[in-house]
């Protein structure tokens, strides 16, 4: 018989509506039932996509003798941390205070104060039998002793809090210096950051542009080409599908983790799309990404609700990575013994295999010397793969990762000349604001087109109000700039404190035993950094002098976690870069110019496209005359603004990005 969660709004969660662990939703209620029982409770939260908590549910939430013990001495709560990522924060943090590492699934035991006394991430069967048993008899004869050790927990967490550092506004000389320290972590042979497991640094990638377009550091943009290359030729990028994999493995990027999530993507799509303009050299492949990335997006992750769901899943029928690995066998039955061979050598398939079992992914090292044969190739092998056993798809949409999206898409339909990739940006924003605003309230998510309950957190507001200030660039519309400025003035009352930094959650939200700090980015834009990036933006589309101010002094209390950890800090720093750069802002005239004129209308866009990443251009500003009946470009750093020019070439080298970079 279904428990609790099958009315869940979530998929993660409706995954464990017929386990016989006898679940609650996050709320009230389920701390109510544990005072009433004189019980404690354990509290797992996870995602649809994550493969480790498939594992732990198969071993021990479907296990009716586990069940068992959960029910008679617990009340079990199941949370999905993208439905609600302020609890995902909070116990979040305790599990790596307690254990020194996270991770998901996240088990924590909690008083019914909902203070934690034990946390940890997966457990096998046994071991979290052995753990139950254990911490219910000390539950029962040391009672004392277990709510003193959660109540410690909470107080040493909230004292970390109170100790964060305010820092001094980042200075060029600080971006310069991040942009050494993460020289210094690079991998000159596979690209990227650190070693193995290995992770898209998608934010502090947008970082690097941007230093390189303001600087000319030649060196922050041989990372990006470097990272970049090596990831969309690895296992992590998918050769015949499209779209990135969550991360990989291991150093060489081979295998991938092979979830595919929405804001890894979306966040990948804008990088990718600013480096096919920013660099004549990596065009072709990058281009290429980017428009296999959409292709991708639009085939499996749009809804009927015009609007990008969130996931696909790790596993297929249990297994990780079944839908995608190959083997040479495989690939000949597929394409025959000629082109099969030649297809195993171009993407590394061997006979021993690359991931498990002798299969291999797919690599592209390489590209093809045969264009139309590669893409015959790649046609067959994804018909081929749609009738292998699918992952399955987590379809909430989710506020921050659509805004993301919405930005990304937006941005690259402008610079690869797409308008439809703006349109639908357009039509999920439309989507956004119509479903997941109530009352004047952010929503966190939705599900074919019903909204959740959950509140919007700070990223939420940060990602869209971004999200329509790209659209605003893309069309000159005013009222994707008007919605933004609304948004982010909502989200200056709801989550600013006294002294001028953003909490995660807003004044409204429920109250936790911690309050979730937003600092640092992490997979995705924290909420600090996403509202300052967003409150520059706005502040030199809008000329709103105001949200620049408010931007600066947001940064500073993330200015000591850029200056100390630039790898967390990326969205921060990116940020930080164009505040530098004035912000830069270039304001092109409507499109009209039918005469004489169209020439140097089309050089102007030329120009405007392929201006550096740092640049925000507003493609259609009505408040921008032609000149002499000719589409003219009016250049503002900050809220003061150039004479209009007419001409690409007399566009300032500041907004065109350091010699010879440009295509």
């Amino acid at each position: 018989m279904p428990n609790r969660l099958a009315a869940s709004t979530s998929p993660y969660l409706q995954q464990h509506a017929d386990n016989p662990v006898d679940w609650w939703e996050w709320g009230e209620e389920a701390f109510a039932e544990a005072r009433r029982r004189d019980v404690p409770v354990l509290l797992s939260v996870g995602y649809a996509a994550c493969h480790w908590c498939h594992v732990m549910a198969h071993e021990s939430f479907e296990d009716e003798q586990v069940a068992a013990v959960v029910n008679d001495g617990y009340v079990a709560i199941k949370v999905d941390r993208e439905e609600r990522p302020d609890v995902d924060a909070v116990y979040m943090a305790a599990t790596t205070a307690m254990t020194g590492q996270g991770g998901w699934p996240m088990t924590c035991l909690l008083t019914p104060a909902g203070e934690p006394f034990w946390a940890g991430t997966y457990l096998p069967r046994d071991v979290f039998v052995r753990l139950l048993v254990a911490a219910g008899r000390s539950w029962r004869e040391d009672r004392r002793r277990v709510e003193q050790g959660g109540a410690e927990v909470v107080a040493a967490l909230r004292g970390m809090g109170d100790g964060a550092a305010r820092g001094a506004a980042l200075t060029e000389d600080d971006l310069a210096a991040a942009a050494v320290a993460l020289a210094g972590d690079y991998d000159h042979q596979w690209g990227g950051f650190g070693g193995a497991p290995k992770f898209p640094p998608s934010m502090v990638l947008a970082f690097l542009q941007r230093h390189h377009g303001r600087t000319g550091d030649a060196h922050a943009l041989a990372m990006v080409r470097g990272t970049c290359e090596a990831m969309a030729r690895s296992g992590l990028y998918d050769q015949v599908g499209g779209g990135f994999a969550r991360y990989a493995v291991d150093r060489r990027w081979v295998v991938p983790h092979f979830e595919k999530m929405l804001y890894d993507n979306a966040l990948l799509l804008g990088v990718y799309a600013d480096l096919a303009r920013l660099d004549e050299t990596s065009r072709p492949w990058a281009e290429r990404v980017v428009r296999e990335t959409v292709e991708w997006l639009l085939r499996e992750m749009w809804t009927e609700q015009a609007a990008f769901t969130s996931s696909l899943d790790a596993d297929t029928q249990g297994v990780e990575g079944l839908t995608y690995v190959w083997t040479p066998e495989q690939l000949r039955q597929v394409l025959g013994e000629e082109d099969g061979a030649r297809a195993a050598e171009l993407l590394a398939v061997t006979e021993v295999g690359t991931f498990e079992h002798g299969a291999s992914t797919l690599q592209l090292r390489q590209d093809p010397d045969d264009p139309a044969w590669w893409r015959g190739v790649r046609e067959r092998l994804d018909l081929h793969r749609s009738l292998r056993p699918q992952p399955t798809r987590d379809d909430k949409v989710v506020t921050a990762w659509n805004g993301l999206l919405i930005s990304a898409l937006a941005h690259a339909g402008w610079v690869l000349d797409e308008p439809e990739w703006v349109d639908l940006a357009a039509r999920c924003a439309r989507f956004l604001l119509d479903v997941h605003v109530v009352d004047g309230r952010l929503r966190r998510s939705s599900r074919d087109g019903t909204v959740g309950t959950a509140l919007g957190v700070a990223e939420d507001y940060g990602d869209l109000a971004d999200g329509l200030l790209a659209l605003h660039r893309a069309t000159g519309e005013e009222t994707w700039l008007s919605e933004a400025g609304l948004l982010l003035d909502r989200a200056v009352d709801l989550f600013g404190e006294p002294d001028g930094t953003f909490r995660a959650t807003g004044s409204d939200a429920e109250r936790l035993v911690l309050t979730p700090r937003s600092e640092g980015d992490n997979a995705e834009p924290g909420g600090a950094s996403s509202l300052a990036l967003a409150l520059v933006r706005h502040g030199a589309q809008a000329a709103h002098a105001g949200h620049l101010d408010a931007a600066g002094v947001a940064l500073e209390g993330m200015a000591s976690l850029a200056r100390q950890a630039p790898r967390f800090a990326g969205w921060a720093l990116t940020a930080a870069e164009e505040l530098a750069a004035g912000p830069v802002v270039v304001r092109l005239s409507p499109r009209g110019a039918t005469g004489p004129g169209q020439e140097a209308e089309g050089d102007l866009e030329e120009s405007a496209r392929h201006t550096s990443p740092g640049t925000l251009v507003v493609d259609g500003d009505p408040g921008t005359p032609d000149v002499g009946g000719v589409r003219a470009a009016v250049v503002c750093r900050g809220t003061v603004c150039d004479l209009p020019v007419t001409r690409g070439a007399d566009l300032p080298q500041q907004v065109l990005g350091s010699v010879g970079d440009r295509p």
